[in-house]
């Protein structure tokens, strides 16, 4: 077998440990797959570019609702984000936080994970993304970048901070709706700027929506930041009409999407579709022992959820464990007939 990977490498200290699991990006789909490798009975690393765990559920949203995981009505992102923490834990996987993997070379059969700081050895590894794996989509206006942070961020980290403000949400998708309707009761004013007519988020959202008291500005986009030191307001234009309009705001959040970015991944080797990697069924890459779920993985039907991805996880370490273990079965049963070790206190 070739090295894949050796372009970028520096000197590294060699961690001698070597873990039957690395998974790379502690997300909730990698929170999820440290867990089900503990099932397993497996030996597990985490690491993650990330100081503190939980992937964008903790760093970019922790107070957006979401209500499409199953077993929680609703709940805070970061909220689930320390369940899943707390979940992984019964297993006390390792961590390595605050690392970014930049290289990737198999040695007789073992892979070395290059980092900022090291270089970490594992038989399997499950690629789950991560945060500094996505970058913001921007509106593309003058002076955005100066105003992010001074009235202007990309979703919302602390709605409290919000309470009493005039938001302009901009987007068409689930985030923007459920960032709109979770806003109600809190911001003293909401405006949703939407380029089209036709919202992209869940038939339901949108529904609750229309039926509130939303200010809902269709077929417009912001083409202006108002302000000298803070944010002030925005001017919109409307697509059809090209009418402008002034919108004073105290705070504008945008959400419409996020651009993968793969980063040092894009030289491992790895055989990519549309700045995603490629799996089979089994979660399997183009590299054996290497797999990989949640938002940076494709396949055909594929469907970016967190429910999606922590199934694909588990699908992927089953697997990884087979591989490493031919005898062992990809499906051991179900978690309600296996002893676990109690949760830490």
């Amino acid at each position: 077998m070739g090295n894949p990977i050796t372009q970028n490498r520096i000197p590294h200290t060699v961690n001698p440990d070597i873990k039957d699991i690395t998974i790379i990006g502690a997300g909730p789909v990698g929170l999820f797959g440290a867990f089900y490798a503990g099932l397993r009975g497996m030996s597990i690393r985490v690491i993650d570019s990330l100081p503190e765990p939980g992937g964008q559920l903790a760093a970019l949203y922790p107070d957006k609702p979401i209500y499409d995981m199953p077993g929680f009505p609703e709940v805070l992102a970061g909220e689930l984000a320390e369940q899943m923490y707390i979940q992984a834990s019964r297993f006390n996987p390792e961590y390595t936080l605050g690392e970014q993997c930049r290289a990737l070379e198999c040695r007789d059969g073992v892979w070395a994970l290059g980092t900022s700081n090291s270089e970490y050895l594992t038989r399997t590894a499950v690629i789950c993304g991560g945060v500094g794996s996505f970058t913001a989509t921007k509106i593309g206006v003058e002076r955005e970048e100066f105003f992010e942070g001074r009235g202007l961020s990309y979703g919302v980290q602390n709605r409290e901070a919000l309470r009493n403000k005039r938001v302009v949400v901009v987007g068409g998708g689930d985030s923007a709706l459920d960032w709109t309707l979770s806003l109600r009761g809190i911001a003293s004013e909401i405006t949703l700027v939407h380029r089209h007519d036709k919202f992209r988020g869940h038939e339901d959202s949108a529904r609750e929506l229309l039926e509130s008291d939303v200010n809902i500005r269709l077929w417009e986009v912001v083409t202006e930041l108002l302000g000298e030191d803070q944010l002030t307001g925005v001017k919109t234009l409307n697509r059809k009409s090209e009418e402008t309009v002034t919108i004073p705001c105290d705070w504008l959040t945008v959400n419409i999407g996020y651009k993968s970015r793969l980063g040092p991944i894009k030289k491992w080797g790895l055989e990519l579709e549309k700045n995603q990697i490629l799996v089979n069924s089994r979660m399997q890459t183009n590299l054996p022992g290497i797999y990989a779920a949640g938002d940076l993985c494709t396949y055909d039907g594929k469907l970016e959820l967190i429910a999606t991805g922590v199934g694909e996880v588990s699908i992927a370490v089953n697997n990884a464990k087979h591989y490493i273990d031919p005898e062992a079965r990809v499906f051991p049963g179900h978690s309600t007939d296996m002893e676990l070790p109690e949760l830490p206190k």
